[in-house]
């Protein structure tokens, strides 16, 4: 059997990877374990009742609308309504299997082989690896000092072949929030030259306001430029259940629908029938969830401020530290590798989200109790300090 060269090796998931490291490790102490995020408490007490429910109902195995439930696209529409000031139709959502298919959906119908897509930076991997993976060149989009993208600087780099501006946003991995005025004069550079802006939106409840995030769909022609992007994972404790959403043109669902129906038929319904409990009947439970998170940041922000073994910490939010290592003259993937083996502490390289070794780190604080900070500082600091290192293989 013949490969593509394209998808050997130099497009590999670093979340995979982290997996091997884990493998590798002396096992000395515990696992620290702040690679892949997601909510280290379980979902809540209403959507895990309705799911049974569910799963005890002759038809809850059936499959859905290629859309998704009905319900859900109405209670979804309605919250995004009121999460951004404006109205939002039923018809203007397609529930895909999490939010990683809704950008490679949406990314397919806007984009083929040849064609040129704006990432901001740093930006999510898998974002990238999909572009790569189909032929499409990412242009990167170096960030300001605020690690907010410049739009001056993302209409500088279109080029006739471009077709999207990608922004995330609260960032994966940087926690960065772009601030509406950002977002807006993004799309208005989208506008200009006819170009969609994807905005993936999975960490908007983390935020620390209940301001809307942005005033686009608010616009009347909204429809002619925004994507929005969205899952429901982190906001219910449901990763696992792989449910998401495209927020988009009628006319660019319908594409989405095609392409759904072939990878997937329909989401799956019992994260379907979860993602909707929640919307209507944990409301509250989320908020609470995020209130927590908020004050877990400032912790690990304080206990980083430290710089504790020379790590830095550049910014922190939703989910996410996004960290300096100290060592000038090593690879990322190098550090990343003997704190793992060494140390027993999993966190992702930067390297994942930049197309150059910037000597960084995302540390996803969210994965353990805020009694691990210190813990993790300590750990950091013994690699700071140690100058041993372990060989690649």
């Amino acid at each position: 059997m013949r490969l593509n060269p394209r998808t050997v090796r130099q497009i590999d998931s670093p979340f995979g990877e982290a997996g091997e490291l884990e493998s590798r490790r002396r096992g000395e102490r515990d696992l620290l374990d702040l690679s892949q995020a997601a909510p280290c408490y379980p979902a809540a007490p209403a959507v895990v009742e309705h799911i049974a429910a569910v799963a005890r109902d002759p038809h809850g195995g059936d499959y859905t609308d290629i859309a998704g439930l009905p319900h859900l696209r109405e209670a979804f529409a309605a919250d995004l309504s009121r999460s951004y000031l404006s109205h939002v139709r039923a018809e203007q959502i397609v529930i895909t299997a999490g939010c990683n298919q809704a950008f490679c959906l949406a990314v397919s119908v806007l984009a083929e082989a040849g064609d040129e897509v704006v990432l901001a930076v740093p930006y999510y991997p898998n974002h990238d690896m999909w572009l790569r993976l189909n032929g499409i060149r990412p242009v990167y989009l170096e960030p300001g000092p605020d690690l907010v993208p410049d739009p001056e600087a993302a209409e500088a780099l279109i080029t006739p072949r471009t077709r999207a501006i990608v922004l995330v946003t609260p960032g994966n991995p940087s926690g960065v929030t772009a601030g509406p005025e950002a977002i807006e004069r993004l799309a208005e550079v989208a506008r200009r030259h006819d170009l969609a802006l994807i905005l993936d939106e999975t960490y908007r409840s983390f935020r620390d306001t209940a301001e809307p995030a942005h005033r686009l769909l608010s616009d009347p022609q909204w429809e002619q430029t925004v994507v929005s992007l969205h899952s429901f994972s982190k906001d219910y404790a449901i990763p696992g259940y792989r449910v998401g959403a495209v927020v988009a043109s009628p006319l660019l669902n319908r594409e989405v629908m095609k392409l759904l129906d072939c990878v997937a038929i329909c989401a799956p319904r019992i994260g379907q029938e979860a993602a909707w409990a929640g919307l209507t009947l944990a409301q509250e439970w989320r908020l609470a969830r995020a209130r927590e998170l908020e004050e877990k940041r400032r912790r690990f922000a304080a206990v980083m401020a430290e710089r504790p073994g020379g790590f830095e910490l550049v910014s922190a939010g939703v989910f996410f530290g996004w960290m300096r290592h100290p060592f000038a003259g090593r690879s990322t993937e190098e550090v990343v590798r003997d704190l793992a083996i060494m140390y027993d502490t999993l966190v992702i390289p930067g390297t994942a989200f930049l197309p150059e070794d910037g000597r960084m780190l995302r540390a996803s604080f969210s994965n353990v109790d805020q009694k691990s900070f210190a813990d993790f500082a300590n750990r950091l600091t013994a690699a700071g300090m140690s100058r041993t290192t372990i060989p690649a293989n």
